[in-house]
């Protein structure tokens, strides 16, 4: 039997819900009313397909790939703005330490939905959609932080909005500042194949990771938040220190050639 494809396109509703989820603040409640809802709009005749990783991870990549210039990265003003007009290494602090909150909120929302489900029999099958879709959901978050962090050192992310959002993906993929000078990286603004199997790749050690949580009682929902938590900021803090370097090392550039 083959694996079934899922549908591909962007779907404004999808993209509309995860932009929200994205969004700091949000209230526990409304984060679950949001994770069933992006998986709800999970194009798959059978849900129980979603068993079958290749099949998930097929998702989570067209997904990513699909809403990522959807994504609202705030500039730095605006960004400024939101924080009491923190700068430098005070605001990029605050924004790792927020973006790890709503993924620990989103694990914890998501784990507490898969206890519901793991406690019905019946739903059970409904369960690895949810953890697919919390990993989108976190993935999202941390893009959306990538890009801010950039915003914050001086060093935005160039091209348009699609462009942005392919260097933002390759970013997260590669776990570290965007490099205009990697293979592969220019000014297109679709997905190349080596890109996307790097990004299908990072998607699928994810996934496993918060398959790990799928446990009875509230035990995942625990283990989700924690696990998440520590995955975003552990993910800031490189973001951080590579656009730190690149900094100074542009800046003694720049004194040498004086």
């Amino acid at each position: 039997m083959t694996d079934e494809v899922p549908e591909s396109g962007v779907d404004p509703e999808l993209s509309k819900a995860i932009a929200e989820l994205s969004e700091e603040g949000v209230p526990e409640a409304e984060r679950k009313r949001l994770l069933r809802r992006i998986a709800a709009r999970v194009p798959i005749r059978r849900i129980g397909a979603m068993f079958r990783p290749r099949v998930a991870v097929r998702w989570m990549t067209d997904t990513v790939a699909d809403v990522a210039p959807y994504i609202p990265v705030r500039d730095l003003e605006t960004l400024r703005r939101h924080h009491d007009g923190l700068d430098g290494d005070a605001l990029a602090e605050r924004l790792v330490r927020n973006a790890s909150r709503v993924t620990a909120g989103v694990g914890a929302a998501g784990g507490g939905i898969a206890a519901v489900e793991w406690a019905a029999t019946p739903t059970l099958l409904t369960a690895p959609v949810l953890l697919t879709v919390e990993t989108v959901a976190v993935v999202s978050v941390e893009i959306k932080l990538i890009g801010e962090l950039h915003e914050v050192y001086g060093q935005p992310i160039p091209g348009t909005g699609p462009q942005r959002a392919i260097h933002l993906i390759h970013a997260w993929s590669q776990q570290r500042g965007f490099n205009p000078l990697t293979p592969g990286v220019g000014i297109g603004a679709v997905l190349g194949t080596a890109a996307r199997k790097e990004l299908r790749d990072r998607l699928l050690r994810r996934l496993g990771r918060n398959l790990t949580t799928l446990g009875p009682l509230l035990t995942g929902a625990a283990v989700a938040g924690y696990l998440n938590r520590r995955a975003t900021h552990a993910l800031g803090e490189r973001i951080r220190d590579d656009l730190r370097r690149r900094g100074r090392d542009a800046i003694e550039g720049q004194v040498v050639s004086e």
